[in-house]
């Protein structure tokens, strides 16, 4: 287990070492999560850009899960980036989950946990692959719920971030597990601001 000492010696011998590519992944990481905060649609071109710098990165450092996931994240970016855009009149309203919903998140969960595992566990040559394939599942039912607008996304996301933080410390990617501990940070403002519009949408209604 690395020392809290250790760990910040890392980051200072890190932070002379960053490079271009990683401090741009940071930057555009940062702004995905904050247009998601605010609701806003260029969170998805934003994610995009973020997604590709970061499959880059991990494909050096063997988070096999995790390049599966932004491969995940890429599909769910194009899909939600259309749900989001198709006209005013039909924009897409933050909502609670349904039963349905967190049937089918929970599935997701379960399903590419066991898949992840299996896979890296069998052909590849990761060394977390309990914890590598833990945090893609909680980010794939994440990303599900964000492109369908679900005020749960945010909790799913940062269980994913939670697990996320320790495992890229261990792996030396300090500068992304400070990322990762922005965007968790982040994820609570934004689980309630979304709510927050719930209540005024609900209130809109009511009085209409």
């Amino acid at each position: 287990m690395i020392s809290f000492h250790e760990c910040l010696q890392t980051i200072k011998e890190q932070w002379h070492h960053i490079s271009y590519l990683e401090a741009i992944g940071v930057i555009f990481g940062i702004a995905e999560a904050l247009f998601a905060k605010y609701n806003k649609v260029w969170l998805y071109p934003c994610g995009l850009i973020n997604i590709i710098i970061t499959i880059y990165l991990y494909l050096d450092i063997r988070l096999y899960a995790e390049i599966l996931l932004q491969g995940y994240y890429l599909l769910l970016s194009i899909y939600g980036w259309f749900l989001w855009s198709r006209g005013k009149g039909n924009l897409l309203k933050i909502s609670l989950c349904t039963g349905k919903d967190n049937i089918i998140a929970g599935g997701i969960i379960i399903l590419s946990w066991v898949f992840l595992y299996v896979f890296l566990k069998n052909y590849t040559n990761s060394d977390v692959p309990i914890w590598d394939s833990l945090v893609s599942a909680f980010a794939w039912a994440g990303m599900w719920l964000l492109a369908k607008r679900k005020l749960n996304n945010w909790i799913f996301l940062n269980i994913s971030n939670l697990v996320a933080i320790p495992l890229l410390i261990h792996k030396g990617l300090i500068l992304y597990s400070l990322l990762t501990l922005i965007l968790f940070i982040i994820a609570i403002f934004g689980y309630l601001d979304w709510k927050k519009i719930i209540y005024y949408q609900n209130l809109k209604h009511n009085t209409n």
